[in-house]
């Protein structure tokens, strides 16, 4: 049975791809240190194929013991999105970028495999015209970025690695995340009726979280013919600026009141538009548009009476 490490396992993308590999009939473990009190993986622990260990994934003598018994690497571990970066950048540093370079250094290269998730945010700002490829300069304007980037580098620098640079994730998990670009404005929209653009024209790519899962699947099914390499990862028809998607919202929210707003900015200055044709080239196909999302999520938060599904 093919055993597989996840690290950051019980966060947002992890809750729902750690569903997905037991379905899978995969033997997966788990390394996570519970950093938000979340308890989202309850619903495994009758499954004799699940197995949590509770652990920092700087903690090199916890990772001799439980690295080399995995077959497939995914280090999900990360501290993620600029606030977040910003507000700890030591940690920052230790975790998303120190923790991949222990875990490289700590794998069997020839036998082990990795599939890391980066950031399609690593290609910065450009102007939102020309499309960006796994080929085009990466150019990071965050901390989380830069650590992103660098730990992506590291990695392909060696053998055996897939790196995939997710778009902007949105939609449920049992480790739900509000603070996303498509989930807060979705939020915001059912709970103020209001939303405030600042850079309104900045675009950015998005992908359903359930798409970011089965991405891993389908990576882990065709390593051989995929290794060694970068791939965007999101939906080709989700290039969107700010503008573009609260209109979209708008669609299922008619009552929203967008307000463009001239003084003040975002500080999150992302601006770019990326290429898919790498990945669905390798045969990947997309199931979760933008608006199934978008409906998805006004459905879940009629059920969500608090705020407490932030990052920061």
């Amino acid at each position: 049975m093919t055993k597989i490490l996840v690290t950051g396992g019980s966060g947002y993308l992890g809750s729902v791809l750690v569903e997905h590999l037991l379905d899978k009939g995969y033997e997966v473990t788990v390394l996570d240190n519970l950093i938000y009190n979340q308890n989202s993986l309850l619903q495994f622990c009758h499954d004799t194929n699940f197995k949590f260990v509770f652990g920092d994934v700087r903690d090199e003598a916890l990772l001799k013991k439980i690295v080399p018994e995995a077959d497939f690497i995914i280090p999900l571990a990360a501290i993620v999105g600029a606030p977040a970066s910003e507000k700890h950048p030591q940690t920052t540093t230790s975790v998303n970028y120190d923790s991949i370079a222990l875990l490289n250094k700590l794998r069997d290269k020839n036998k082990q495999k990795v599939i890391f998730p980066t950031t399609n945010s690593g290609y910065g700002t450009t102007t939102g015209e020309i499309y960006c490829t796994e080929e085009s300069p990466l150019n990071p304007i965050s901390l989380y970025g830069r650590t992103k980037v660098d730990a992506e580098k590291e990695l392909l620098g060696s053998h055996n690695t897939i790196t995939l640079r997710l778009a902007t994730l949105f939609g449920f998990s049992p480790r739900m995340r509000t603070d996303l670009l498509v989930n807060d404005f979705v939020q915001k929209a059912l709970k103020d009726k209001t939303l405030v653009l600042f850079e309104k024209d900045f675009k950015r790519n998005y992908l359903h979280v359930r798409d970011a899962a089965r991405c891993f699947i389908h990576c882990i099914e065709n390593f051989d013919k995929m290794k060694n390499n970068a791939y965007n990862v999101g939906l080709p028809d989700a290039n969107l600026s700010k503008e573009q998607l609260a209109l979209l919202i708008k669609k299922f929210v008619p009552g929203l009141y967008i307000h463009y707003a001239e003084i003040g900015s975002d500080p999150d200055k992302r601006n770019y538009i990326v290429s898919n044709d790498k990945l669905l080239k390798t045969g990947f196909k997309f199931e979760y548009s933008l608006e199934e999302g978008i409906k998805e999520l006004i459905k879940g938060y009629s059920m969500l009476r608090d705020n407490l599904y932030r990052n920061v």
